[in-house]
């Protein structure tokens, strides 16, 4: 688990007053961690194209071409001539060994993005956006120096500094960011980061519910109960993924279902042994409010998803302590609208999403949201968690039907809320990582049959 900010000029502010570490220091110290990068991958002597800003994400680019120099053939493009301090010195560092300016963007085997950094805000100009373009079109490898510049560059690897920003995971951003290393500034991250609330999951941070007790029975682990909708393949999903990852029983409950698996149970009531319920998979209109209302009484910890964001009950299961909610993004600003925190469009979400995550759980702090999308966001009151590892292979209908049976499982299991939902979460992403066919035919089925190979991790 990693810890995420906002922004990190505090941070370097912090190693200036406190630590005594110039900026000149912390931008050596970023130019070798790229350096090494690149003679750790590399050959010497491959070609490099190095384009620089203005300013000091420029300034790093220029540093990182003068410590490549001789060991390869280096060259600076200067899409805006240096302006910020560190970055004029570092030119002339540049210019007194002889480091080469090339006057176009030319084919290369590395091509290194130092344009802007965190600190640009607004649109580019059309120079830039040619730029920007043409290095898009070669075929190079591409690095971005601490960001990709305005989100536009489309790199193989993100280098960034000191630390890492959330908005590198924004939904909108996934395509290129590429793979990401954070570079050492010359102080351990433990020293230069702080405290936060937004942390980075890394598939390190996934406790599976291995069965370490000897004298259990089929009721040690748990009763699932699925609510059985309209579209019965969706909760019947939702009840075997749920069964494959370790819960004792599970039960389909409403809707009656001529296909249930042999190992599912089907009751029209809920059970006296049920220790969690999940709701909303395929539920459409099966049950109206006061069915709900009467079949939800109770204070059973329960995973609620898809339909149940067009409810009304919505309202009243949000006093439950133990809920976890899973909405695509459709459905939660559907639900915000029906909570009365915000009318926005699916756009508007997409481009706010931690603020909007956050804003719910400032309303509804007892309940665990995890928005899903390209970069899965998990809340619960103050604390705040990122899942990265999802992939397109997950855009299918039904992944979320195993997702909410992965949390369900946990639930039944007796894992609090926030533990189950960080660990299905992982665990979901990580049977589609699995997953050894083509990227586009991976179904739930498929999914369903990767979670026995987690425990070979």
């Amino acid at each position: 688990m990693q810890k995420l900010f906002d922004e990190v000029s505090s941070l370097d502010k912090k190693c200036y007053e406190k630590f005594k570490l110039n900026e000149d220091i912390l931008m050596e110290h970023a130019s070798n961690g790229m350096a090494e990068f690149i003679k750790n991958k590399f050959n010497k002597n491959s070609k490099i194209i190095v384009v620089v800003g203005s300013g000091n994400n420029g300034a790093d680019g220029i540093a990182l071409a003068r410590i490549l120099h001789t060991d390869y053939d280096v060259n600076i493009f200067y899409a805006k001539q240096p302006k910020s301090e560190m970055a004029i010195l570092q030119q002339q560092r540049a210019n007194a060994i002889g480091v080469v300016e090339s006057k176009e963007i030319i084919q290369c085997d590395i091509l290194v993005d130092a344009i802007v950094g965190t600190g640009f805000s607004g649109e580019f100009d059309t120079n830039i956006t040619d730029i920007l373009d043409k290095m898009n079109s070669l075929d190079a490898y591409k690095i971005a120096c601490d960001i990709p510049s305005g989100y536009r560059f489309y790199a193989d690897t993100t280098l960034t500094m000191g630390a890492l920003k959330k908005d590198m995971f924004l939904d909108k951003h996934k395509d290129f960011i590429g793979d990401i290393q954070v570079l050492n500034l010359g102080i351990s991250r433990s020293i230069y980061e702080d405290k936060t609330n937004w942390h980075l999951l890394d598939m390190d941070d996934l406790k599976l519910p291995f069965r370490d007790k000897k004298n259990t029975h089929k009721g040690s682990f748990g009763h699932l109960c699925v609510i059985n909708g309209e579209k019965v393949g969706a909760s019947t999903m939702c009840a075997l993924s749920a069964f494959r990852f370790g819960v004792g029983l599970v039960t389909l409950i409403g809707a009656k279902n001529d296909y249930i698996p042999f190992n599912i149970m089907y009751s029209t009531k809920l059970p006296l042994t049920t220790s969690a319920i999940a709701i909303g998979m395929g539920l459409g209109h099966e049950f109206c409010d006061t069915q709900l209302k009467k079949l939800l009484d109770n204070t059973y910890p329960l995973v609620a998803d898809a339909d149940i964001f067009h409810k009304h009950i919505l309202v009243n299961i949000l006093k439950r302590k133990n809920i976890v909610l899973t909405p695509h993004p459709k459905e939660f600003v559907i639900a915000l609208q029906q909570l009365d925190l915000a009318e926005i469009t699916i756009e508007e979400l997409q481009n706010n999403r931690f603020e909007y995550v956050k804003l719910f759980c400032e309303n509804y702090p007892d309940a665990t949201l995890l928005l899903k999308g390209a970069n899965v966001i998990i809340g619960k009151n103050d604390s705040f968690f990122i899942n990265p590892h999802g992939s397109s292979a997950l855009s299918k209908g039904g992944s979320g039907d195993i997702l909410s049976g992965l949390i369900g499982s946990l639930l039944a299991q007796g894992y609090e809320p926030l533990e189950a939902t960080i660990n299905a979460s992982l665990a979901h992403t990580k049977l589609a990582m699995n997953y050894k066919g083509a990227n586009f035919s991976l179904t739930p089925d498929d999914l369903i049959q990767e979670i026995s190979n987690l425990a070979s991790l």
